[in-house]
């Protein structure tokens, strides 16, 4: 099948790559013209695992890249819409760009086609992409308007797309749901992953996935509240680490009770500084805009939102404890993009506590494996940008941990207990057990678990032998 898709961002580029895989001829289709010659260059502008070997795989043979997208269009059989979506000052989401490429396919459109919503939207938008269309000239027998929510997390969203959870396929008409089910057709009946040259998937992966067919007021919906309930476990979560530390009791243990029960479940119960991305507080205040709209009162996503931010000004003042004032010191951060294995900067948690932490008179000298071009565009000359962890360790009065990269679970710990001025890590993502990095010299603060320090752990172990030997 012909297939445009219209957006050349994170969500764009990778169905483009993904749909290419599939065996589709695929147009991207972008109006920055700086962008497609990059494109065209075999330049990949973000950090996405298995992104590069598509592009090589399929660039100038399955992919192509447009700035017209007229021409698209009319070869086109579905043109999925990936563009942006922000936020605007009330929280609502801005669907200009949406109804500007509406309005133009509306114009370019001589045979039938399937419009795609692939960006992340309001439920209602497919009622108002119609409704644009018809209102610039397309005949209402030439389209439907379907509903396709992507569910990829940045990091893993090739794989997440080749071997998706399910596939929610939102349309009104049989004869756009024919079109969709071809859309996915090598997944839906298994033949993709019987190819040679298949892309590994994860170890837990169920396929082939369940197509789940709804109305496209539903896919909206899925969407939105599914990302809504994601945001809420990571939320209270990090509540209940709050109230872990102040009891006495360890986190993860708490949370491994917790994710057994088959209805709980352990994805997204990893307590840390908070959520970010573009996904999660963009989506959450759409979803709250939208509720209002419908005359909801839903305070439990307020209340989801709140305890997001409360959580980074909880983990400052877990910086404070560590090192009672802050103006003057020098820090080393390892992280800054919103989570590990993505270069996406965007509402990043890390970026925010370093913004915090400047305020606040710090010197801060920062790695990040993929975002370090990224965090320069916002933080500048603000910051040191370190060439590897150990270098924006070296001489810190303390090291704190912002992103979950695996590197930074597995570094050196004598090596690193060297290079910090004080053996002091603040860790925002409990990548380390406290016994170890105690039993290494260090005093190490985490999310939901008590701080540990060598005079204190020495002191426990003689009072533990002490009983011992009394006994």
């Amino acid at each position: 099948m012909r297939i445009s898709v219209v957006g050349s961002g994170y969500v764009g580029l990778v169905a483009g790559a993904c749909f290419a895989e599939l065996g589709h001829e695929v147009i991207v289709v972008d109006n920055d013209s700086r962008k497609l010659k990059a494109l065209e260059r075999g330049e990949i502008p973000i950090h996405e695992r298995f992104l590069p070997e598509l592009m090589a795989r399929h660039h100038r043979r399955r992919v192509k890249f447009s700035g017209d997208l007229t021409d698209a269009v009319r070869a086109s059989s579905a043109i999925f819409i990936a563009v942006g979506t922000p936020p605007t000052e009330q929280g609502e989401v801005d669907l200009s760009y949406v109804e500007s490429v509406a309005r133009e396919i509306a114009s370019a459109i001589t045979s039938y086609k399937v419009v795609v919503e692939k960006s992340t939207v309001p439920v209602y938008t497919s009622n108002w992409i119609r409704t644009v269309m018809l209102r610039n000239g397309a005949s209402r027998d030439l389209f439907d308007v379907a509903s396709n929510p992507e569910f990829l997390r940045e990091g893993t969203a090739v794989t997440d797309f080749l071997y998706p959870d399910r596939i929610v396929l939102g349309a009104d008409s049989p004869r756009c749901v024919s079109l969709l089910r071809e859309v996915y057709q090598q997944l839906e009946n298994g033949t993709y992953y019987r190819e040679q040259f298949a892309i590994p998937g994860p170890d837990n992966a169920s396929t082939p996935p369940p197509v789940i067919v709804t109305t496209t007021q539903s896919a909206e919906l899925i969407k939105h509240a599914s990302n809504a309930f994601l945001a809420m476990k990571i939320s209270f979560v990090n509540a209940v680490a709050s109230i872990s530390e102040a009891v006495g009791a360890d986190v993860q243990q708490v949370c491994q009770g917790m994710g057994s029960d088959s209805r709980i479940g352990s994805r997204f119960l990893n307590p840390s500084i908070g959520y970010g991305g573009s996904c999660f507080p963009k989506d959450l205040m759409a979803f709250r805009a939208v509720a209002r709209e419908c005359a909801y009162d839903f305070r439990l996503l307020d209340e989801v939102i709140r305890i997001n931010e409360d959580q980074r000004k909880r983990f400052l003042q877990k910086v404070r404890s560590a090192l009672w004032t802050l103006k003057g010191k020098r820090l080393g951060v390892l992280g800054l993009a919103f989570k590990g294995g993505t270069d996406d900067i965007r509402e990043s948690p890390a970026v925010l506590t370093v913004q915090a932490l400047l305020k606040e008179g710090c010197t801060i000298s920062a790695y990040d494996p993929a975002a370090m071009n990224r965090a320069r565009e916002v933080l500048g000359s603000s910051i040191e940008f370190a060439p590897d962890a150990y270098q924006a360790a070296k001489q810190a009065d303390a090291l704190l941990i912002l992103t979950e990269w695996q590197e930074f679970a597995t570094l050196a710990l004598p090596r690193l207990h060297s290079l910090l001025k004080y053996p002091i890590v603040v860790d925002g993502r409990n990548l380390y057990d406290p016994l170890i990095m105690v039993e290494h010299g260090f005093t190490y603060y985490s999310i939901g678990r008590q701080a540990v320090a060598p005079e204190s752990y020495a002191a426990g172990v003689a009072a533990r032998g002490s009983r011992q030997t009394s006994i």
